[in-house]
């Protein structure tokens, strides 16, 4: 029978093991992301000194300059019955353009959605429901297509020619200069990408607020360094561009299939593929000048302030821990398992490093709760023997002075360094309360991560042994009251150089 002693003994080098292990994830993850912020900050910095100073800030009036273009926007739509009217009305209210179209993909078994869709066509002529031939739910790049083909019969039958196609959610909350830059852009550039954006939180919902420091982070810095070093970015699924050359290019040379059926994530796997075919692509981060009024955090009375108010998509994203497991366990499917099996390693050594870096989730998801189990395990000792001076004694898992001992000092300067840069691109976005909210958030949204990968890990052994394709496994979602979509109400869009767009472009 194992003795208590022999139990610890055997857990220590179980914990000892494993500590090495993660330490050694740890640091090819902390140079990895090191070398992301270097070079953020010196580019940001020869850019605000060098670059900058040589442009006239893009204006307003610049981008109505150029007459609009006809816009096509896909909506695919399955159960989305309780957001998708209130969505439309919204997007159609505030939208600063004028010759865009709706088209909303829905399925024959949601009726519910097809008659919200139906009260809103029925009052502008410029929203169309396109139901798919079958039942949903089946995957979202599947309904895409459907609507892609939808829009080909649309132009047949009105004599139109759609120039660009944006992708949208039926959650999102749309700036009204979006489409103007999209407009603007094409047909130079063939694939642009808006930052992503979460609207703001209660302070106490760790599990929705974990999603504000993920995408300010990844919107803020990240994917700027990414389009840089790589001129490629994966889309978003929303707030994105394409011209129609690319979508043809696409299509065409895939059977008509858009959009691919093999991936749970077809926006990041269509960027990869415009990377291919040699498309331009950009992310773009402007901003405008917005005073607002605020409440001081030390008195708590009203004061102006001016802020800088990113055109972007703003939505909801899961509050319940649940949710967040399911949408973020379907990423991983996509970006990880499936984007492997169809993108393989393809590409040059920087698109290879962008592969690797969306990829090495798999491992460090795992390693960030393992680490707090390590933890938890020498604290708990720690506490045993504290209040047992009389236990046996083993010996400490880490002595100081040893290459592990070093190695471990590495990954907490690394580990400081993330939580003061997260920081950092969470205040630029969301103001100083939010920031210092990300570093709790940063160990829930760890946890959050880790059970999001195991089910993923799950769930696509099971499509790998049955061969069943994994179904559009989607969340419920949460569209702003009218007091909400009051409260992150956009300024006015007016031609004047009072409300100027400062180009902050990748």
């Amino acid at each position: 029978m194992l003795e208590y002693s022999d139990f610890i003994a055997y857990l220590l080098v179980a914990m000892k093991i494993l500590l090495i292990v993660v330490s050694v994830i740890f640091i090819i993850s902390g140079l990895d992301d090191l070398f992301i912020d270097l070079y953020f900050i010196i580019r940001s910095f020869y850019r605000r000194w060098f670059v900058l100073p040589k442009h006239t800030p893009l204006s307003e009036k610049d981008l109505r300059s150029k007459p609009e273009q006809p816009i096509a926007v896909y909506l695919p739509a399955w159960d989305e019955s309780a957001v998708i009217r209130p969505m439309l009305e919204n997007t159609i209210k505030t939208l600063d353009y004028d010759n865009y179209y709706l088209f909303i993909g829905a399925y024959p078994n949601d009726v519910a959605t097809q008659e919200e869709v139906a009260k809103i066509s029925a009052k502008h002529k410029n929203v169309h429901c396109i139901v798919c031939p079958h039942d949903g739910p089946t995957n979202k790049a599947d309904c895409l297509n459907w609507i892609n083909l939808g829009i080909r019969q649309f132009e047949k039958e009105n004599n139109l020619h759609f120039n660009i196609f944006v992708m949208q959610d039926c959650e999102d909350v749309i700036h009204p200069l979006c489409y103007r830059i999209f407009n603007y852009l094409i047909p130079r550039k063939d694939m642009i990408q808006l930052p992503v954006l979460s609207l703001k939180t209660p302070w106490y919902q760790f599990t929705g607020g974990h999603y504000i420091d993920e995408f300010a982070q990844g919107h803020y810095k990240d994917i700027v360094v990414r389009e840089h070093l790589n001129r490629s970015i994966p889309a978003a699924g929303t707030g994105c561009a394409f011209s129609r050359r690319a979508i043809d290019c696409v299509g065409d040379t895939n059977e008509n299939q858009v959009f691919s059926l093999n991936s749970l994530t077809e926006d990041y796997d269509f960027g990869f593929r415009l990377k291919e075919h040699g498309f331009k692509q950009i992310f773009v981060k402007f901003s405008m000048k917005r005073e607002v009024t605020i409440k001081c955090f030390w008195t708590g009375k009203p004061k102006q302030k001016v802020i800088d108010e990113y055109v972007c998509i703003r939505e909801y994203f899961p509050a319940k821990f649940g949710a967040a497991v399911k949408q973020k366990s379907r990423w991983v499917i996509g970006i990880v398992f499936q984007g492997w099996a169809n993108l393989g390693w393809k590409g040059g050594v920087s698109t290879k490093y962008m592969l690797f870096r969306d990829r090495k989730a798999l491992i460090t998801n795992l390693a960030n709760v393992l680490a707090y189990l390590i933890v938890f395990t020498i604290v708990g000792l720690w506490i045993f023997t504290s209040i047992n001076p009389d236990a046996y004694h083993f010996p400490a898992i880490l002595e100081k002075g040893s290459w592990l001992w070093y190695l471990i000092l590495i990954n907490i300067v690394f580990l400081i360094t993330r939580i003061v840069l997260r920081a950092f691109c969470v205040q630029r976005l969301y103001g100083w309360q939010q920031a210092f909210l990300s570093f709790p958030r940063m160990i829930w949204g760890n946890v959050i991560n880790f059970l999001a990968t195991c089910r993923a890990i799950k769930l696509y052994v099971k499509y790998l042994v049955t061969g069943k394709s994994i179904a559009w496994d989607k969340t419920d979602h949460h569209y702003p009251t009218e007091s909400e979509l009051a409260a992150v109400s956009h300024a006015s869009p007016e031609p004047s150089i009072k409300n100027m767009i400062k180009p902050q472009v990748s």
